[in-house]
C-alpha cells in the first residue's frame, strides 16, 4: 500500500533521466540526506550534481518498481534497477535488485537511503575483479 507522496516519487523515478533532473527538487527536500553503499550526499544541490554524475557515466538507467509500503512518513519502495554502463559488462544490461527508505518532511522526502548488493551492481562486472569474486563466491557455496 503507498500513499500520493510515495506514488510521486515513484512516477519520478520512472521517468527520471539526465536531461529532467530539474525533476528532484519536486520530490526531495532543499536538506535532503541521501545515502547509498556508495555514497553519501547532504543537500538537494550535491544530490543534483551526485545524479547528473551518475548518468553522464551510464548508457542507460532504469528502475522497476515492485512494490511500495508507506506507513506514516515512510515509505518502503522496492525496485529494480536496469543499467549499462561502457566499462562494466561490455556495455550489456546489468540488473540489480534492491530497496529505498524514504522518510517525508511534509510532501517531500527528507531522508533517502537505499540498499542493494555493491557486487551486484559493480564489482562483479570488473574484468578480472569480478572473476575472482565469482570463484570466491563459488567456494563459499561449496
Amino acid at each position: 500500500m503507498s500513499n500520493h507522496r510515495t506514488d510521486k516519487f515513484i512516477a519520478t523515478y520512472q521517468k527520471l533521466n539526465k536531461e529532467n533532473l530539474h525533476l528532484l527538487s519536486d520530490i526531495y527536500a532543499a536538506d535532503i540526506h541521501f545515502s547509498d553503499p556508495l555514497h553519501e550526499v547532504d543537500g538537494l544541490a550535491d544530490l543534483h550534481q551526485y545524479f547528473a554524475k551518475l548518468y553522464s557515466n551510464v548508457i542507460e538507467c532504469t528502475f522497476d518498481i515492485s512494490d511500495a509500503v508507506s506507513v506514516g512518513d515512510n515509505a518502503f519502495v522496492y525496485w529494480t534497477m536496469y543499467y549499462r554502463h561502457p566499462k562494466l559488462s561490455n556495455g550489456q544490461q546489468i540488473a540489480v535488485a534492491g530497496h529505498s527508505k524514504l522518510t517525508f518532511t511534509g510532501e517531500k522526502i527528507s531522508l533517502h537511503k537505499d540498499y542493494f548488493d555493491v557486487g551486484a551492481l559493480l564489482y562483479r562486472h570488473i574484468p578480472i575483479l569480478g572473476s575472482i569474486i565469482k570463484y570466491i563466491d563459488n567456494k563459499a557455496a561449496e
